[in-house]
């Protein structure tokens, strides 16, 4: 797609550079600079190819206008015209389906995310049943959420660039169906290692929708729909896991073999399979417009149309460097990627830990079934929904500042579902250690601490992420791949430690260190509100762009100062 040669559409026509006087060329040069890079962010959303320039921008801020790799048509080929959309209507830019297609897209990713999630946590309540089918310890048996989670730690290496080189819609279906035929291995293992290795790689395949479900949002809602489309999401990323012990549970206390937990996650993964399949179109716009122009190219031979898509030159090397060392060097440099992903790996973690600390909470202290033990996951499942109606009311001022700086609001603007999240984590975990520890403490006082921990796990997450994805815009992509492979990394440490944990320090202690590290940690939302600004006006991959048209605005005020004062 070329650069958008007109104004951002929320610009109004006071901010046009046309409109002003002195400083004129100042801010018509801001001005283009701005609109550069919003029509970075209309070619490529969160997965731009180029890397940003090591200078600084006078003292605003680092500007990382395009450096791309060698074009394909600079490299001894004719120069092509490059294809673009048919006018501001075009129907088949996904930004303009109609809401009802946006939706049911929406939907079927939010299933589709359902369904890998749930696969996370169903063979929880498996593994007392397996230990002496496999002669394996509890320590080994704990290695089947492990496993999951290092799976979806390397997903995103390949299912990021894939979607970026090929599309959403075959990453999708490659990988949904692998995953699928690697779920048929896990009932029909005859040993642990087995088992493990389906495991891990279907968790591999996985990743995939986890990777790109967040970038196919944004392909098809503007800023204003997003928000709820994303809750829809994000509440579905937590919702899997709540309900993966509760049906294994139910499976189980029916007195069936521990396969039948794993058959039934093949047919759900098979049913939602078979209907991205068949519904699922594709949704990022480069591999549409590239799409446009083959047939453009095929429909006229002698045609040298092209999509700006075809004209980068996609070379292992350089997919490599963004894919695998731009993530981890933007992790390494990058304050506000390093604290969040920090914060949200205890989150995530703290979530799986849930698994094995709530049987010991309910099954060892109070003699609870396995059942009736995976009910109290509902508290974690209500939590979350309820965090993410109290994001959504937090987010309502947010569409009223998009015309005022053009689309792009200060993303710290994201922060306020994160300030509440973080004291309900610390508060949550207190409540379950030490109302959990003691067995004359009616069982309904600890399950209420898990409405709360579910409340701070949406909070934390549907704020960090929205931040994440705002502060860093076209390089998104990397930094959200960074975060998830972190924390999935960590999370998949918890069921390793969990059990002896909670088991040699009590439940009371146990969570109790919880809550500390929670109690560290939840001040970032607040210094990032009040100095996230300064931070990102540091960084390399920060594009700033609300800072930039503050400035503007900063200049457009000064402008018309003057001229008031020369008129007087």
């Amino acid at each position: 797609m070329a650069a958008h040669p007109h104004p951002h559409p929320h610009m109004s026509e006071s901010q046009s550079p046309t409109m002003h006087s002195t400083p004129r060329s100042s801010i018509t040069a801001l001005d283009r600079e701005v609109q550069l890079d919003e029509a970075r962010m209309e070619t490529y959303g969160g997965d731009d190819p180029r890397e940003p320039p090591t200078h600084f921008n006078d003292d605003v801020t680092r500007t990382p206008t395009p450096v791309a790799s060698t074009p394909i048509s600079e490299k001894g080929k004719q120069k092509a015209d490059f294809v673009t959309w048919d006018g501001p209507d075009d129907p088949s830019n996904p930004q303009n389906w109609t809401r009802r297609k946006k939706w049911i897209i929406t939907i079927m990713a939010s299933v589709v995310t359902l369904n890998v999630t749930f696969a996370s946590s169903s063979p929880t309540a498996t593994m007392m049943q397996m230990e002496p089918v496999f002669g394996v310890s509890a320590e080994v048996s704990y290695l089947v959420t492990t496993v999951f989670l290092l799976g979806y730690t390397f997903g995103p290496i390949v299912w990021g660039p894939g979607s970026e080189v090929v599309g959403r819609r075959p990453v999708f279906v490659v990988a949904l169906t692998l995953y699928t035929l690697f779920i048929l291995g896990q009932p029909l293992a005859k040993n642990i290692e087995t088992l493990l290795i389906t495991r891990f790689l279907s968790a591999f395949f996985a990743s995939a929708p986890l990777t790109n479900c967040g970038g196919m949002i944004a392909d098809i809602w503007d800023p204003i729909g997003r928000g709820p489309a994303t809750g829809l999401f994000t509440a579905c990323v937590f919702l899997g896991p709540v309900c993966g012990p509760i049906v294994s549970a139910a499976i189980m206390q029916s007195g069936v073999s521990w396969h039948w937990v794993y058959w039934v996650m093949m047919m759900f993964a098979g049913v939602v399979t078979v209907m991205m399949i068949a519904f699922f179109d594709e949704t990022y716009a480069p591999v549409i417009l590239a799409k446009k122009a083959r047939k453009m190219r095929k429909d006229n031979p002698d045609s040298t149309v092209m999509a700006e898509h075809e004209d980068q030159d996609w070379d292992l090397k350089a997919l490599a460097k963004r894919t695998i060392y731009r993530p981890f060097h933007m992790l390494a440099i990058e304050p506000i990627l390093l604290l969040s992903t920090i914060y949200l790996s205890l989150v995530y973690g703290v979530l799986y830990a849930l698994f094995q600390a709530i049987p010991i909470v309910f099954i060892r202290v109070r003699g609870f079934t396995l059942f009736q033990s995976s009910l109290i996951f509902i508290g974690v499942g209500i939590g979350t929904t309820l965090g993410a109606l109290i994001f959504f009311f937090t987010s309502r001022h947010y569409p009223t500042l998009l015309p005022k700086w053009r689309g792009f609001p200060p993303p710290e603007q994201r922060l306020f579902g994160a300030m509440i999240g973080g004291p309900l984590m610390v508060i949550g975990c207190f409540w379950l250690g030490w109302s959990g520890h003691y067995e004359s403490v009616h069982w309904a006082v600890p399950a209420v601490s898990v409405v709360l921990i579910g409340m701070s796990v949406s909070l934390v997450f549907m704020s960090f992420l929205t931040y994440l994805v705002e502060t860093y815009l076209m390089y998104a992509a990397s930094a959200l791949a960074a975060n998830a492979m972190t924390r999935s990394l960590v999370a998949s440490c918890f069921p390793l430690f969990t059990t002896q944990m909670f088991t040699k320090l009590g439940v009371n202690w146990a969570a109790t260190l919880f809550g500390f590290i929670a109690l560290v940690l939840a001040p970032s939302p607040f210094l990032f509100y009040k100095y996230g600004a300064r931070i990102r006006g540091m960084s390399s991959f920060a594009p700033c762009l609300d800072l930039k048209i503050a400035k503007q605005m900063r200049a457009e005020e000064d402008s018309k100062g003057k001229v008031g004062f020369s008129q007087a």
